[in-house]
């Protein structure tokens, strides 16, 4: 089917980006295979993440199905431009369909995206990741591409104001040499080498940007460069936090006459 979405999708970004001067170093997309399947997997640190780990294939003139938690397929404009771009939706109470979807688009050879940390990094370092990645690319037999991004926390992160009209923002992506998981291989190994590749790659990113933050915009930076940023011990406990508010607020609304 021809693709009516994504284009138009990815012109507008395009035209935004040069509108307000963002400056976008990208590296690595030789890595991106030009057919067949692969699953992109990108660190998670803003809301618009999608849209810059999508760029890493457009070299290649490829396009990125991205896993996305359903709620976002459910909103009543972000719905329709999901499933126009052909992404694929997460269910957390459903979460073998979400994987039998991502194994068919790998296997029909499009590049699937992940954002294996499953939440924004609140400390901006690449958080614990589960298998399920390295799972999917061994049974779709493909390779497992790591990806980096680090400026567009600037723009829209969790906890933070918008500031998408912000302009001449610098925004690093660094895409990085694929895995090659296969069957009877420690998937838990491998989940660890693509944390240490991808963690590689973000500091790699996070050394070398171009901006410093000004004196009242350190939150910005990680802790371990200097930032205010939580640690990633901190992140952890707030994160913690969050999960127990949202079980608190379903367990009152279960019980709301």
């Amino acid at each position: 089917m021809p693709e009516i979405v994504y284009p138009p999708v990815i012109l507008t970004a395009r035209c935004v980006f040069r509108a307000l001067n963002i400056k976008i170093r990208l590296e690595g997309t030789d890595q991106i295979p030009s057919t067949g399947g692969a699953v992109l997997v990108s660190n998670h640190i803003s809301y618009l993440d999608f849209i810059f780990a999508g760029l890493t294939a457009h070299p290649a003139k490829r396009l990125v199905r991205f896993m996305a938690k359903k709620e976002i397929f459910d909103n009543r404009i972000g719905g329709p431009l999901m499933r126009g771009m052909k992404h694929i939706p997460v269910d957390r109470d459903a979460g073998a369909s979400s994987y039998a979807a991502s194994l068919k688009a790998l296997k029909s050879g499009e590049i699937v995206g992940v954002f294996a940390e499953a939440t924004i990094s609140r400390s901006f370092t690449v958080k614990d990741i589960k298998n399920g990645a390295v799972r999917m690319a061994v049974a779709g037999k493909v390779p497992l591409i790591p990806v980096a991004i680090w400026g567009p926390q600037r723009l829209w992160t969790k906890g933070r104001k918008r500031r998408l009209l912000q302009r001449g923002v610098p925004v690093t992506i660094l895409v990085g040499e694929p895995l090659h998981p296969k069957r009877g291989d420690d998937y838990d190994q491998f989940t660890r080498d693509l944390h240490a590749r991808m963690s590689e790659l973000l500091e790699k990113a996070q050394r070398e940007y171009p901006d410093v933050p000004k004196a009242d915009e350190t939150w910005w930076q990680p802790a371990y460069l200097g930032g205010t940023a939580p640690t990633p011990e901190e992140a952890e406990k707030l994160d913690l936090e969050e999960i127990e508010a949202r079980k608190a607020a379903g367990r009152a609304d279960d019980t709301a006459p």
